[in-house]
């Protein structure tokens, strides 16, 4: 069966939602913000408005300008966690990069005997060594960054050292490298400076360039289920464990919770937890939807937060 409706004007669609119960006493209002912001995108944010999603009805009061504010209210989320994710991305990076080289000089990427290799269920290789390099490579030869032409053009060699190569590496490709060390003890250097277990740490990374993906494209953040979950510690870090909530795994708040403990080691001074309490605030958001615990402003993570 092939989709068959027809497509509709931007007035088709204002009557369409007033016909299901939405309030739009500003049409003009409305018509202008769905000529910019699509109306399917826009679907998304007012199904937490329907009562009945099969026949598309709205709950009694429901307006156009909530359905906006929650639009507006992820927007800004996205772009809280894009601080927050840049500054986690940046440092563990740095600190595998820097574990790396001093243990096996500034080409240790180009050792295959460093990393380890995945296979997929049947038979196919996930993730190799070799099919990394041969990635970046290609990344190095397409960059036209003044760094990487610098080292290419003064130095024969596969790859420029790994502090420069590494600038190269998206997020989602950097949480491989890590996860394919081979040494748990250097991915445990790692992970020690942050409080946590490699372990933790890797499943972590994994999970962030997921959602670091979900913020670079627009998609909606705030209510989500993740698929690619992380793995909750149930004991160690001691000030982040108890911060958790752990019936919630597939939930936003974790991700938060975890972003704001790596926040107060990395880049202490910048107030992101209560910008992100703030922003909660100004919208009038719900935060259990986003699977907040039902206590958590007492929590030893975000009180001092709650208070500023």
């Amino acid at each position: 069966m092939r989709f068959a409706k027809p497509p509709t004007s931007i007035p088709e669609q204002i009557t369409q939602l007033q016909a299901r119960g939405m309030d739009i006493p500003e049409q003009t209002a409305a018509t202008h913000y769905l000529s910019h912001i699509s109306y399917y995108r826009l679907t998304a944010y007012w199904l937490p408005f329907e009562s009945n999603h099969d026949s598309h009805r709205f709950r009694a009061g429901t307006s156009f300008e909530e359905v906006l504010n929650l639009y507006i209210f992820d927007r800004e989320l996205r772009l809280l966690l894009m601080d927050a994710i840049e500054r986690v991305e940046i440092s563990t990076r740095t600190r595998w990069m820097d574990a790396l080289v001093q243990a096996h000089g500034p080409h240790a990427h180009l050792l295959p005997a460093l990393f380890t290799t995945t296979i997929g269920k049947n038979g196919n290789i996930v993730w190799s060594h070799g099919k990394a390099v041969a990635s970046l490579k290609v990344e190095s030869l397409k960059s036209r960054e003044k760094f990487i032409l610098h080292l290419r053009h003064k130095y024969d060699e596969d790859l420029p050292p790994l502090w420069a190569t590494c600038e190269l590496m998206t997020f989602g490709e950097f949480s491989k490298w890590f996860t394919h060390t081979q040494s748990s003890a250097l991915r445990n250097q790692v992970a020690r400076a942050y409080g946590l277990d490699e372990i933790t740490l890797a499943s972590f990374l994994h999970h962030l360039a997921v959602v670091r993906n979900y913020c670079a494209h627009h998609a909606r953040l705030w209510n989500r289920e993740f698929t690619v979950r992380w793995k909750l510690p149930k004991k160690h870090p001691v000030p982040l464990v108890p911060n958790l909530h752990f019936p919630k795994d597939r939930n936003l708040y974790n991700t938060l919770a975890m972003l704001g403990f790596l926040m107060d080691i990395i880049s202490p001074h910048t107030g992101w937890k209560q910008r992100i309490l703030a922003l909660i605030e100004k919208h009038r958001i719900d935060p259990l939807l986003m699977g907040f615990p039902a206590g958590f402003r007492g929590y030893p993570l975000w009180v001092n937060e709650d208070q500023s």
